[in-house]
């Protein structure tokens, strides 16, 4: 994956809540009560690995991008609460890879490498 697909894929994933263009993205899954396609939380790390390692360089984040990286953190930790409160039975690592991509997002807006 380079840079322009990881940013894509993180701005589908992350604005997914707007667009309403794929209901695969991770939003619109847990929007739903359903668990993230296989796969599917670890490619959202490994772009964010990528978004990292480029950004890195920038003094600036694009604004579209922040966006996305805001919402996909702030967002999936909401509907995973909202749904664990309504009786979602969520996968047993679920919490932990929402933890990790909120990890991932706060290195990269603070300019930190990450792991």
């Amino acid at each position: 994956m380079n840079y322009k697909t990881a940013r894509n894929f993180l701005l589908s994933q992350g604005t997914a809540l707007q667009t309403q263009q794929n209901p695969n993205d991770l939003l619109m899954m847990l929007k739903q009560g359903k668990p993230p396609v296989p796969g599917q939380m670890t490619s959202i790390l490994v772009a964010l690995k990528i978004v990292s390692d480029v950004v890195q360089q920038e003094p600036n984040i694009d604004r579209e991008l922040t966006l996305a990286l805001h919402l996909l953190c702030y967002e999936s930790y909401r509907l995973y609460v909202e749904g664990r409160f309504a009786g979602v039975e969520w996968p047993p690592l679920l919490d932990r890879d929402i933890e990790r991509i909120a990890i991932a997002v706060q290195n990269i807006f603070a300019g930190t490498k990450q792991g």
